[in-house]
């Protein structure tokens, strides 16, 4: 068995991305085949979990394949801990995912996956896969964020506990955030971090008050977190209680020496409404901010996407589209993945032709989606005069098209909020709540998710 081992390794090593299977596959041990069971060793609980998740059915195929016998697939943890068997062999949509809840229930008991569902765990939200440090590409405009993320996963103690990384949507923040996350797990350093979303930790903590379970609440932040990646914390403006709360949960991480990473769109000082608590602790540790990368380091970031995402695309393409797209990394992936596609679906060449077309498509979409037209667009949509949308009137009839306006200004502009607050005749605090009350509408309401989906599915086909 240690041959046919050694043979399905070899090929999935040529037939998965390099990073995946350095991190996932190499480490992984043949521990022994006994009663139709191949047993493989994970180094820790998160592999495990990992590997159960995303490699098992490709594993067992190929072994099988390999074998030419029908085997069941075991992964446990090295020293014999958390073993995830599949004693009956169900299809694997049908396997047990979760252990019962409750001492002496049985195997039948146990809770099974649905097909084609990916449940989130109680740590908060999955981390994707290739927001590693290894896909990451440093530059002049956040060499100094990415050091100070880095040294957060050492296993040495280092000098900053806590971590605010500020920088506006598509910099990078997102990248670097689960990044640590990925680190600290793989290596084994603790088993409970939790990565969140601040709108996510306050609407938990809503719940958890509506079903009295607040208590249970408060111990799985306060003493059940090894570490806290909280991100968008500029969301929680004006949520006092929810501000006192999560000022509570880092004074309990940082007395225990556990760290807590913040990523907001604004420094803590320019935050509206937040309580004096909660921004002492928000500065009392490192700041930092990303700023958008300069012309050599989108190259590197181009040639880093096309590479890992398997694009053959020319040199002069992609130095065109750094050239080009500067606005942000999300931008220039966006760009990246237009040439790849057209390339594919038209059976034509990525040459400088089909980069100059899918550029200019980007800009004269670009060009046109500006405050002052996105203003003028939903005055049109909702039969809404401009004078009375900034007016300072509440009515309801004027102040959802509103809220509509400054949401899809803040998703399709890179304004400030100031900027757009000017543009409503608001402050930036009152932008802040008019995306906060659009997004709390799209996840309670179908009927108001479809409409500012419509809305902005007009927007990207440019007719504004």
């Amino acid at each position: 068995m240690e041959s046919v081992w050694e043979k399905v390794k070899s090929e999935l090593k040529a037939d998965i991305p390099s990073n995946n299977y350095m991190m996932w596959i190499e480490p992984l041990e043949l521990k022994g085949c006994d009663n139709g069971t191949v047993v493989l060793g994970c180094p820790n609980r998160f592999s495990q979990k990992w590997i159960q998740g995303n490699f098992r059915d490709l594993l067992e195929s190929r072994i099988n394949m390999a074998t030419g016998k029908s085997y069941a697939l075991t992964l446990e943890v090295a020293g014999g801990n958390g073993r995830v068997s599949d004693k009956t062999l169900l299809p694997s949509a049908q396997r047990p995912v979760q252990k019962a809840a409750k001492a002496g229930k049985t195997s039948s008991d146990r809770q099974l996956s649905l097909p084609n569902m990916h449940v989130r765990p109680n740590t908060g939200r999955m981390l994707k896969k290739d927001f590693t440090f290894d896909n990451f590409v440093v530059g002049e405009n956040n060499d100094f964020a990415y050091s100070a993320v880095l040294s957060m996963g050492m296993k040495k103690k280092c000098l900053n506990q806590s971590l605010f990384i500020s920088a506006r949507s598509g910099m990078g923040k997102s990248h670097l955030t689960q990044a640590l996350g990925h680190q600290v797990l793989t290596v084994g350093r603790c088993d409970k971090i939790y990565y969140i979303t601040a709108d996510d930790f306050s609407n938990e903590m809503v719940h958890a008050f509506s079903t009295k379970t607040i208590t249970r609440f408060k111990e799985k932040y306060r003493n059940g977190c090894d570490m806290l990646l909280l991100e968008d914390i500029h969301s929680l403006a004006g949520r006092e209680r929810t501000q006192t709360e999560l000022a509570m949960v880092v004074d309990y991480m940082l007395d225990a020496n556990r760290k807590v990473l913040f990523t907001g769109e604004c420094l803590p000082g320019d935050i509206p409404k937040l309580n004096k608590h909660l921004q002492s602790r928000l500065t009392a540790g490192l700041i930092t901010a990303m700023e958008a990368p300069d012309y050599k380091t989108r190259v590197r970031i181009l040639r880093k996407k096309a590479k890992l995402y398997g694009y053959r695309i020319p040199g002069e393409v992609l130095e065109y589209l750094a050239d080009n797209l500067a606005e942000d990394v999300r931008q220039l992936e966006s760009g990246l993945h237009n040439v790849a596609a057209k390339s594919s679906l038209l059976g034509i060449p990525v040459d400088m032709n089909l980069a100059v077309d899918i550029v200019n498509h980007m800009a004269v979409t670009r060009s046109r989606i500006t405050l002052d037209a996105i203003k003028k667009f939903i005055c049109k949509e909702y039969g809404v005069p401009e004078k009375d949308l900034i007016s300072r009137s509440r009515k309801q009839r004027l102040a959802w098209p509103r809220q509509v306006g400054i949401f899809l200004s803040r998703r399709f502009t890179d304004h400030s909020l100031k900027a757009i607050g000017r543009c409503y005749n608001r402050y930036h605090a009152t932008v802040i709540h008019s995306v906060n009350c659009v997004e709390s509408a799209m996840k309670s309401k179908p009927s108001a998710r479809q409409e500012v989906n419509l809305l902005s599915k007009k927007i990207e086909d440019g007719k504004l």
